[in-house]
């Protein structure tokens, strides 16, 4: 019960003291009502995205250190917190739908009781095993290292009950030697790796029967000919308006790459799903940045996220900027 308890009081910590502010926002959409996607959304993806950045971190604490050296708290911590920011500043753009909200919380709770539970293991037994090992790295902190890395860099654009646990726990199994510290990986890692493989097929097998969700997304762009925009993998021309030229595009992290690539080229954007803003997340040395919704550092790589929150008609000079600026773009949140 108080485990319960615990888990379930971010969740009323966001419902109650980070309601979204007033406003409303009266754009028109240039595309037609079916491409139009809830403008909220462009804040509700990053919860999910903060899951895969924290297995990022995580992936890069242990390329080099190991797993008790990662702030379990502090990522469970960033990950509430960014949420209540995103909150508040949903009131404008729709606010949180709440069959959308529900599955943040959802993976939010679940989240948090997986790095619980990782951290309580690895502050004790695993910091044991890494005490008796020594500083020599035995063969599988290495393994597990590069699976975690793989399983990151995976989570980009795939969901992750796609992933093969089943198959690391095998490599784990196979590639353990009789040290101490292995025996105790291949017993820890592979348990872990083996509930994740029953869960994941659990996961699998609920969403096979839903509607996937839309893989493309439509774009106004204007400064850019369509024959150039043509020339993309993925990319096809719609039609060509007075205020620009509709294109379809790929979603998630191709969007990315995608758009800071017609940035560059001197394009501009004027509405993406049908809406004028957008959230976008940059690194820097900096560890606060005045426009930025949240910050967060990230662990391993001694710099900090940002969110931003900005007009998408301003998106494109905001990447052609972010370099000078000293500002890596990480991820376009799209809808």
């Amino acid at each position: 019960m108080l485990l319960s308890l615990g888990l379930a009081a971010p969740v009323g910590y966001v419902e109650l003291a980070c309601r979204p502010g007033d406003g409303a926002d009266d754009y028109v959409a240039l595309v037609s009502s079916d491409q139009h996607r809830p403008e909220g959304r462009t804040l509700l993806t990053y919860p999910e995205w903060h899951i895969v950045h924290a297995y990022d971190d995580y992936a890069k604490v242990i390329s080099t250190g190991d797993p008790h050296e990662y702030a379990y708290l502090s990522s469970i911590g960033g990950f509430w917190a960014s949420l209540c920011s995103l909150s508040q500043a949903s009131g404008p753009h729709g606010g949180f739908p709440a069959e959308f909200k529900s599955t943040v919380y959802t993976i939010g709770v679940s989240f948090t009781a997986e790095l619980l539970a990782k951290a309580l293991y690895e502050e004790t037994i695993g910091r044991i095993a890494v005490l008796i090992r020594g500083d020599t790295r035995a063969p599988l902190d290495d393994l597990t290292a590069q699976k975690a890395a793989q399983y990151a860099q995976f989570l980009r654009q795939v969901p992750w009950y796609q992933w093969d646990f089943a198959q690391d726990a095998a490599d784990i199994s196979d590639h353990a030697s009789g040290s101490f510290r292995d025996v105790e990986r291949r017993l820890a890692i592979g348990l872990e790796y083996k509930a994740k493989s029953g869960y994941a097929g659990v996961i699998a097998a609920a969403v096979a029967n839903m509607e996937p969700d839309a893989l493309q997304l439509r774009i106004i762009v204007t400064d850019l000919t369509a024959a150039e925009l043509a020339t993309y993998d993925g990319v096809t021309v719609i039609a060509t308006h007075a205020d620009g030229i509709e294109i379809e595009t790929p979603r998630y992290r191709a969007l990315t790459h995608l758009l800071m690539q017609w940035a560059k080229a001197g394009g501009n954007f004027v509405e993406i799903a049908g809406n004028d803003d957008i959230l976008f997340t940059v690194t820097s040395q900096v560890p606060h940045l005045e426009q930025a919704l949240y910050s967060f550092e990230r662990q391993g790589y001694n710099d900090t996220r940002h969110l931003i929150l900005l007009p998408v008609s301003e998106l494109a000079q905001a990447l052609r900027q972010s370099e000078e600026q000293g500002l890596t773009l990480e991820h376009i949140h799209d809808y």
